[in-house]
């Protein structure tokens, strides 16, 4: 008997059952979708939550915190020497290390001003690491800024803030915001000190020489300082602190430890030259007793973590198909015993128990497959039903509004794969009892139909 006549008695034996045959194929699409759309809000979590801290973090980028100091836990903060040897590093496109001033810088221009952070970079690792003007040119002089894309967008006029002159998004009407060109112009720093319990000012004048690019993430906001190692050194000498951290008589420092600082930087950023290297890098780091973070180290985990989310949820889904092969079962057993007189037939004319029992596994899997593709086109459908009626119900019924960019259900490749592949297992197994069952009928029996 030929494979392609075995496949068209199949196909005449289902045609004669149609109802029976519809309701397996029903049961088992009806697992395929559970498992798929199950399986699928694990995917669609963990797309969210990825695309969330790629967007968030530069993947190349390992942030430094410091090094581990004594058996306690302690970590001393880095200095120059430090950067040289992660400069030294193979595969380290650049290390970018920042001094802060440690107190809120006020700056004004006319009748404009706002506070915000003042920092002291390396330029030459800045650029390497990808910083670049949107216009003007880098300071080279001790009373010269480079300030941050948004800094010009959020001088506001002198006196108490209100919600008036904010729009719905946050940010700084334009009624209210400096209209001029900062290129090229002063603008005062002032710095505070507490002495004998008084607060003094003083002011340092500076000119701004460029203003940074503005950021590729819309969320970002950049309105940093950079100032002058030179400009740095003359607020010490002012505030009498290092990096200029306001004091007054009521804290309780240890001047030693405070004057160890004054040398090191508050943020270093070692660059990798590609995503590959990261692992590398951080590894060698964490070898020398670097405290450090990177984007690459965290997606293990939260790929790990999902990973064992999504085995469960696959596991929980290929119960109800376990539960629709029941059906498949029944069917199959039910096939055998109304063709007994054809099995009859066939073993009369030569078929062997081998051809007789693939005939009733295509059968099996025939239902299991059909059921697997109907499944797989209802779960793109209900995906897509999840993903478009949830933040409405949640709008509704909480009225809270949804990230505009989260997933609920997400459907790869690999999930329909792997359904497919469960569910022809499934059904191979449920078909392979009764497959067996009919290579055992017997001729003179099944002609009298006594199976």
């Amino acid at each position: 008997m030929k494979l392609r006549d075995q496949f068209r008695f199949v196909r005449q034996n289902m045609k004669k059952n149609r109802t029976r045959v519809f309701m397996t194929i029903l049961a088992t699409a009806m697992g395929c979708a559970f498992l798929i759309v199950l399986a699928s809000v694990g995917f669609g979590l963990q797309k969210s939550v990825v695309k969330e801290m790629t967007e968030r973090r530069i993947m190349t980028q390992i942030d430094v915190f410091g090094q581990e100091a004594n058996e306690e836990g302690g970590y001393r903060q880095l200095d120059e020497k430090d950067v040289q040897a992660f400069e030294d590093i193979s595969d380290v496109k650049a290390v970018t290390r920042r001094k802060m001033l440690l107190q809120e810088g006020r700056y004004s221009i006319g009748n404009y001003q706002q506070s915000t952070q003042t920092v002291v970079a390396n330029f030459p690792s800045e650029i390497k690491a990808g910083f670049e003007l949107s216009e003007g040119r880098l300071g080279d002089g001790k009373a010269e800024v480079v300030v941050g894309y948004h800094f010009p967008l959020n001088l506001a006029i002198k006196g108490e803030q209100t919600s008036e002159m904010f729009d719905e998004k946050g940010q700084l009407k334009e009624e209210f915001r400096y209209a001029g060109k900062l290129i090229g112009e002063t603008i005062d720093l002032t710095v505070r000190k507490f002495e004998d319990g008084k607060e003094i000012e003083q002011v340092f004048s500076v000119t701004v020489t460029g203003i940074s690019k503005k950021p590729t993430k819309e969320w970002a906001e950049d309105r940093i300082v950079y100032i002058s190692e030179e400009l740095l050194k003359e607020i010490e000498e002012f505030t009498g602190t290092p990096k200029g951290i306001l004091l007054d008589s009521a804290n309780q420092v240890n001047l030693v430890d405070l004057e160890a600082s004054r040398n090191t930087f508050d943020d270093v950023i070692v660059y990798a030259k590609n995503i590959e290297a990261v692992q590398g890098i951080a590894d060698q780091l964490k070898e020398k007793d670097y405290a450090t973070y990177s984007v690459v180290n965290e997606l293990k985990e939260v790929n790990l973590m999902f990973a064992i989310a999504k085995a469960g949820l696959i596991l929980i889904g290929t119960i109800a198909i376990l539960i629709a092969s029941i059906g498949i079962y029944n069917t199959m057993t039910m096939a055998v015993t109304e063709r007994a007189p054809d099995i009859g037939i066939m073993k009369a004319i030569g078929a062997t128990p081998r051809i007789i029992k693939r005939i009733f596994l295509l059968e099996s899997s025939y239902i299991g497959l059909i059921g697997a593709f109907i499944g797989t086109i209802v779960s793109y459908g209900i995906s897509y039903a999840v993903n478009f009626v949830i933040p409405l119900i949640i709008k509704q019924a909480f009225e809270e509004e949804t990230p505009a960019d989260l997933i609920f259900s997400d459907i790869p490749l690999s999930l329909p794969i792997i359904c497919i592949v469960i569910c022809y297992g499934v059904t191979i197994l449920s078909g392979l009892r009764p497959a067996q069952r009919a290579t055992k009928v017997d001729v003179l029996r099944a002609m009298r139909r006594e199976v």
